[in-house]
């Protein structure tokens, strides 16, 4: 066992063993009692999911619930292939998960549409007065990708979400780049079935070369009328996508 995963399976121990009926919210609970408690360090990996469920004596699917729930507040990181992180100190997270708790399950789907757009907007029209030459190369990266990626959805989805977060990072404001992230992860299950076919990737595709043209261009305006078109078709991709049969 390497030094990482010994680590990870010594925090395991600080869980209380929770009866098998619990729900998924009261392992997030235990999981943010350990977060408090400082005894994991920001950036540092959680224990992995079956190690957190033998501990806690639940399933596995109550342990990707709490994690799918700590993410969407802003509590952990979760990456997929490497494991779930802790995001910061709970100084930082802990008024946020409050915050954010409260709204969770009372915003519909168009209002939090409405919200992304607004703050995705803003955001471009920061980043070309700010973007770095490793913001450009980011951006390219991401397009790559997803012109790689028209036959593979779930890659291209992966490279359209790294694509917004680079310029999200670029921006340089934490806190417009933690609300994204809250809007971003409550949208994440209806915006992934949106692009469910070749010929919406390849207008997408287009939409962001165009709005990565003008963050080099460094025209501010452009910029932010390209990010308003294109919000406005991933809003209407997600409504019909999600839409009752």
């Amino acid at each position: 066992m390497t030094p990482t995963h010994e680590a990870a399976a010594d925090h395991v121990e600080a869980f209380e063993a929770l009866p098998s009926a619990t729900r998924s919210s009261e392992v997030a609970r235990q999981m943010l009692d350990l977060f408090i408690s400082g005894t994991i360090e920001p950036g540092e990996r959680l224990p992995s999911e079956r190690e957190l469920a033998k501990r806690l004596m639940v399933g596995r699917s109550a342990i990707r619930e709490a994690l799918a729930a700590l993410e969407i507040i802003g509590v952990v990181d979760v990456r997929p292939g490497s494991g779930s992180y802790l995001r910061g100190t709970m100084s930082d997270l802990l008024p946020q998960t409050l915050r954010w708790g409260l709204l969770i399950g009372e915003k519909s789907t168009r209002e939090l549409l409405e919200l992304r757009s607004g703050l995705e907007i803003y955001v471009a029209r920061l980043v070309p007065d700010k973007a770095s030459e490793e913001t450009i190369e980011r951006m390219n990266a991401s397009i790559s990708l997803m012109a790689e990626s028209l036959d593979d959805l779930a890659t291209f989805a992966r490279a359209d979400a790294e694509f917004h977060q680079a310029l999200a990072d670029a921006a340089g404001n934490s806190i417009l780049n933690d609300l994204l992230h809250v809007a971003r992860s409550l949208l994440r299950v209806y915006a992934e079935r949106a692009v469910h076919d070749p010929e919406h990737a390849r207008r997408a595709l287009e939409e962001h070369q165009a709005i990565a043209n003008a963050v080099t261009a460094r025209d501010s305006h452009l910029c932010a009328s390209l990010m308003s078109l294109h919000m406005t078709t991933a809003s209407e991709r997600i409504i019909a996508a999600n839409a009752p049969a």
